[in-house]
């Protein structure tokens, strides 16, 4: 696996590594700034690329924030080890993924949990925060970065495939195949209560943690797909297909 990164807009990189097996791109993001900033940190496995990557840009030692934007491995599988690299980084999270999942697992220092509406200055970056409950997790935050006009969703907007750093192509029904196949959202309606909200921001950018970078241009493609596809949970879980609603064989 090759991990690579690219400058998008605005002091903005992505760090991406296209993983085979689930046809699927994973990436990060570096804000370089006063304080620059690591939005998600890879699978523990990956965090010796994603530092070759970061140390191409600055000392990844110099981080001052990591970001987890929901509590999953290949969000947060690799904080350790960042925090460690980075001794006075703080981890940013929402309110709810900071007080259950940081302290519950022994993590509870250098922490800010932010809610709906808090701001973050980095220097030349300043960063909005959105609580998004249910979009995937229900500790599920995004990002606004107001100088470049950005928006960071974690798994929204996602695009299968390797994607180069910037899409501007309509891949909103491979988009909304790939949802109904890993069964990561639960609901359309805290999905589409999200999109509403986005709409109106009229975004320059959209920095989809699987997948490209989408051009605002572009934006309305994958909004459209969310609005009138069937997308959330079918039954299937990362392609395979679980029983629901009934009780659970017994043995002999």
């Amino acid at each position: 696996m090759e991990t690579r990164i690219d400058h998008l807009t605005g002091g903005i990189y992505r760090i991406s590594t296209m993983v085979e097996p689930f046809g699927i791109t994973f990436n990060q993001f570096l804000i370089d700034d006063e304080r620059p900033m690591l939005v998600h940190t890879g699978e523990h496995g990956f965090y010796e690329p994603i530092r070759r990557a970061v140390a191409e840009v600055l000392d990844p030692s110099k981080l001052a924030y990591v970001a987890l934007l929901h509590w999953e491995g290949d969000e947060a599988g690799g904080l350790d080890r960042w925090i460690e690299q980075a001794p006075d980084a703080e981890v940013v999270g929402s309110k709810l993924s900071i007080d259950l999942n940081l302290r519950g697992f022994g993590v509870p220092h250098r922490a800010l949990g932010m809610c709906d509406g808090d701001t973050l200055d980095l220097g030349r970056h300043k960063l909005r925060f959105l609580e998004t409950p249910h979009v995937h997790h229900w500790d599920s935050m995004m990002m606004v970065e107001e100088t470049t006009n950005s928006l960071f969703p974690a798994d929204l907007f996602l695009q299968p495939g390797d994607q180069p750093p910037v899409v501007t192509e309509n891949l909103g029904d491979a988009m909304n195949e790939v949802y109904r196949g890993v069964g990561i959202f639960a609901h359309e309606a805290p999905v589409r209560e999200v999109v509403d909200r986005i709409e109106p921001l009229d975004l320059d950018w959209v920095h989809a943690m699987h997948g490209g970078s989408l051009t605002g241009e572009s934006l309305p493609y994958y909004v459209r797909a969310l609005r009138e596809q069937d997308f959330a949970w079918r039954g299937m879980l990362l392609g395979r297909e679980v029983a629901s609603g009934s009780a659970p064989a017994r043995a002999g």
